[in-house]
């Protein structure tokens, strides 16, 4: 089976969408597709033009797994530390962050998720970014272990700002 990662615009998402949207479902996380989800109706408008890259993992032409790269400056204060910023609760000294990482329940274990983070720590380690950010949810055990796979170590934790005010862990993955 060959995994294909490539970059995402509009044509692509109603594949995200399904994607995504099957992980909420089998969670029974509530679906805000006019606010929490909006970004996934517009890839182009939240990712494209504001400098982030948004990925899908395509398994014989099928999107299986999504994912994005968000860059930023550095988030001020101690390396590896929480800090607030705009009300949300952030990971000093990273300059980038992992998002929006889902893999099709029918599609796990196939390689999808560990290619989706290699291509994107890859991207980030040739643009020079120090440290990425990660958020996950407590639940997604077997994502939190993916991760780790891949130098994420936990710094912390907050409530998302998503509908159900889901407990998340925040990881950071050291890029230098």
């Amino acid at each position: 089976m060959s995994i294909v990662i490539r970059p995402a615009d509009n044509r692509d998402v109603s594949g995200v969408v399904n994607v995504i949207h099957a992980v909420f479902d089998e969670y029974s996380f509530t679906w805000d597709a006019a606010d929490y989800h909006a970004d996934l109706y517009d890839l182009e408008t939240h990712y494209t033009a504001k400098g982030h890259t948004f990925f899908v993992a395509e398994v014989e032409g099928n999107v299986v797994g999504t994912i994005a790269l968000e860059r930023f400056d550095l988030i001020p204060g101690e390396f590896g530390r929480l800090t607030t910023i705009d009300g949300f609760v952030r990971v000093s000294g990273c300059d980038c962050s992992l998002e929006r990482m889902y893999v099709h329940p029918a599609a796990r274990r196939c390689g999808a998720g560990g290619a989706l983070i290699q291509h994107i720590v890859s991207i980030a380690k040739v643009e020079n970014r120090r440290a990425m950010e990660v958020w996950s949810d407590k639940r997604f055990v077997d994502a939190h272990r993916l991760y780790g796979s891949f130098g994420a170590k936990a710094v912390g934790e907050r409530i998302c700002h998503d509908p159900d005010l889901s407990p998340e862990w925040g990881l950071m993955i050291q890029l230098e």
